[in-house]
């Protein structure tokens, strides 16, 4: 008889795991989402008073943004609940983390699986999984508070659009603010991100970038799976077992790294600019709101733990000085220029450097005189 008595057991559950497919770690991820978007009040549907009135504000929104980019995109928009923003931001992602999902299943070629045998199945089978939780409690705290997928400045497979009419709700409500005035900032907000992440050069220059942070995060999990390598003795299972958070002790996420900061410059002025158009278009339409400014400005940087860790999981800091440094940018720009520059985002080479953060005009300069402008 077998000495561990532990070890036909995690051959069955091993042995039942590799039988679910390829995409299991994506419906684990699905269904964990969902459980936590549901949250205690069961998600419920908007209502349609609130639809229909989003709804009348689109069209006059989206000319207002079409004319900042001298595009014509149609004003639809889909109002939607927790569950919906979930599953759309779950099928956005899905691409962005299918590398690291096919990294963690060959975690186990780098284990020391001669001394624990075991560690090659648990490698191959938790590796994905793992990801899936990851990917699935992000998504899901993800909608608690987002407005829209406005929130992440990730490349787009589509230009749907979705607003969360509750998550307005409850903000405007918080501030004692008009719904209006907070309907047609989301609306604006949503049309301007909407625009520029689903432009094929924009996409393609994102995600050049998060490759490099994707590798980032497959050594964190490679650290996760040495410590699990080392728990998984006989004499040490039961802790485990007792314990499971134990795993997680000691382990960091990388610190700030060129790839991390190239990230980041992108992204935060990315989402300044967002916000930048957003107020100058309901400040268009309905005059000075600085309420809604301050208001929103604080949204973003407080009790945000949602957008923080779905950011995170991309190697992306939605709090931070580069924050402030991205909002200087943008006014800047704004103030020399006008919010029109912004259209260079639009290409392949618009997106600014970590360096070019802090110096707009090089950055304005080199997208001016760029070949594709």
């Amino acid at each position: 008889m077998s000495g561990d008595p532990f070890g036909g057991m995690f051959g069955d559950i091993f042995s039942l795991l590799g039988q679910q497919g390829p995409d299991a770690w994506f419906t684990t991820a699905a269904q964990l989402a969902l459980n936590i978007a549901r949250g205690a009040d069961g998600d419920p549907n908007p209502l349609p008073i609130e639809r229909q009135r989003l709804e009348e504000l689109a069209p006059l929104v989206a000319r207002h943004v079409n004319a900042l980019f001298e595009v014509s995109q149609e004003p639809t928009i889909s109002v939607v609940n927790r569950s919906s923003l979930t599953l759309a931001a779950l099928n956005q992602w899905r691409p962005l983390m299918e590398p690291l999902v096919a990294t963690t299943t060959n975690l186990g070629q780098d284990l020391d699986v001669e001394s624990n045998p075991m560690m090659a199945q648990i490698a191959a089978a938790i590796g994905p999984l793992f990801t899936g939780f990851q990917m699935g409690s992000v998504a899901g705290h993800f909608s608690e508070r987002a407005w829209s997928l406005a929130a992440l400045p990730l490349p787009r497979n589509n230009d749907e659009r979705l607003l969360v009419v509750n998550n307005l709700s409850a903000f405007s409500e918080a501030w004692s603010l008009e719904r209006d005035e907070v309907y047609i900032f989301a609306l604006a907000q949503e049309f301007v991100a909407s625009i520029v992440l689903s432009q094929p050069g924009t996409g393609d220059a994102l995600r050049a970038l998060l490759i490099d942070t994707v590798h980032e995060s497959t050594r964190a999990q490679g650290d996760l799976m040495n410590r699990l390598q080392s728990m998984i003795q006989p004499e040490d299972l039961a802790n485990f077992m007792n314990n499971p958070e134990a795993l997680l002790d000691g382990i960091e996420m990388p610190e700030e790294t060129d790839a991390t900061r190239a990230i980041n410059a992108a992204a935060s002025v990315l989402l300044a600019f967002f916000d930048a158009a957003a107020h100058q278009v309901t400040r268009t339409i309905l005059g000075p709101r600085p309420v809604l400014v301050e208001a929103y400005a604080r949204h973003r940087r407080s009790d945000a733990r949602g957008e923080d860790s779905a950011a995170a999981l991309f190697g992306i800091s939605t709090q931070g000085p580069h924050h402030d440094a991205a909002a200087r940018f943008v006014t800047s720009m704004d103030e020399r220029h006008t919010l029109r520059v912004f259209d260079a985002l639009l290409r392949v080479d618009g997106l600014p450097s970590a360096t070019e953060l802090d110096d707009p005009d090089a950055w304005y300069e080199r997208v001016t005189n760029s070949p594709l402008a």
